[in-house]
């Protein structure tokens, strides 16, 4: 009998506290209507409760790409350099709509995101701005993203995982509000797929843009293995998208994406690659900070070289001649520190960290090198100069004297 009481009671006392313990889940729905025709795409997100969310605070840059917002709930819109947008759904189902739009110049006249009439180039980050969420405690919002396409357009590629026709999950875990950032490609598109390790990779370009896509993909075949051996986080899906002038003539890394103009060579004259520094840049995931970005762009270009050296991509000669163009080329550096490098600091950050690695080498009898110092700033998520010298020594064993510069101060 007293045994039968007590898991009675137990089973009452999990019952009261269950509730306390399990998130309630409700969902966020974003909704993609993209309109060639004025060069924009109608937002709308959707709240299955709207009182699970007391409010989001967004951060609308200059506020001139969004316009036309309707909200369920009260909407407050600050408008000025520093525009904001505060919605605070009311009631059940709430929903905020609104335009924004997708093509963004350059003074040089090419494009950073751009649409046409059979195709979208976009920034998933342009479409739902950043925002401060304040929701009801015990709430976990579950995110998904669909898009309705214009007529003819067939596909649309992002990221994230897709879970239906042109439907895609979302979920940051490293993010209170999940928003679909990265690169995303919509319209008469040409991919190729395939899979390498963990991830799914999908080559992706309008078609008739000049997209190498097969070349891409025999690229990161190449390399993969060295990738998988430095980095310890591999991301389940990676899009490369790519398109032709009046685009950027560049390559930017985006959440688990990247970017790359196709007129670029996958390896310039000088044995390093875009593409490749790219992809050390998002599996990376290094934020700087205090002055420090020679941390995260030095780490980028030295992996650029060092994973089509370790591939086997690199003979020794071109290798000894690329280090020689960048100590020439670096040569009149005095600081690395700074918000943006130019080109002369690059190439003496990637001087620094082989000189760097080189040091631990030897100090460690080929124990430890570079990778350690990487895989540690990994784990820090955000670096500074300062905290960067201490990760390396402690992989060193002892001050390191590569680092003791004046370059640093």
């Amino acid at each position: 009998m007293a045994v039968g009481l007590r898991r009675a009671l137990g089973i009452g006392l999990l019952a009261l506290s269950a509730p306390v313990w399990a998130a309630k889940k409700v969902d966020l729905d974003y909704h993609v209507r993209l309109l060639p025709q004025s060069d924009q795409a109608e937002v709308r997100l959707t709240l299955a409760k709207g009182e699970a969310v007391r409010s989001l605070d967004f951060d609308l840059g200059d506020g001139s790409h969004y316009s036309d917002f309707k909200a369920d709930g009260q909407w407050q819109l600050t408008p000025g350099k520093q525009a904001r947008g505060l919605w605070r759904p009311t009631g059940d189902k709430a929903s905020l709509t609104y335009r924004v739009t997708l093509s963004h110049g350059r003074k040089s006249g090419s494009f950073d995101t751009r649409m046409t009439p059979n195709w979208a180039l976009l920034r998933g980050d342009d479409l739902v701005p950043p925002a401060k969420l304040d929701q009801q405690d015990g709430v976990e919002l579950v995110s998904r993203l669909q898009f309705e396409l214009p007529n003819g357009w067939q596909s649309v590629e992002t990221a994230w995982p897709r879970i239906g026709k042109n439907k895609f999950r979302i979920d940051n875990p490293s993010r209170l509000f999940d928003r679909p950032t990265g690169w995303m490609l919509a319209g008469h598109l040409g991919s190729r797929r395939t899979r390498l390790g963990e991830t799914e990779v999908t080559v992706a370009s309008p078609q008739g843009q000049g997209m190498r896509r097969m070349d891409v993909l025999t690229l990161l075949t190449f390399i993969w293995p060295q990738v998988q051996a430095v980095y310890p986080r591999h991301p389940g899906k990676l899009l490369i998208v790519g398109a032709n002038d009046p685009m950027w003539r560049g390559s930017l890394g985006a959440h688990e994406s990247i970017y790359l103009n196709t007129r670029l060579p996958l390896v310039s004259e000088s044995g390093s690659s875009a593409l490749v520094r790219e992809l050390a840049q998002v599996f990376g995931r290094i934020n700087d900070e205090q002055r420090s970005d020679w941390i995260s762009e030095g780490f980028a270009e030295y992996y650029a070289i060092e994973l089509v050296r370790r591939a086997g991509g690199m003979s020794d000669e071109r290798y000894q001649a690329l280090q020689a163009k960048l100590t020439r080329d670096s040569q009149k550096v005095t600081t690395l520190r700074g918000e943006q490098l130019s080109p002369a600091q690059m190439s003496k950050a990637v001087v620094v960290l082989q000189e760097l690695d080189r040091e631990i080498r030897l100090k460690t009898r080929n124990k430890r090198s570079l990778d350690d110092v990487l895989r540690a700033a990994m784990h820090l998520g955000t670096v500074s100069t300062k905290a960067f010298v201490q990760l390396a020594e402690s992989v060193l064993g002892e001050p390191s004297k590569v680092l003791d510069s004046a370059l640093l101060q």
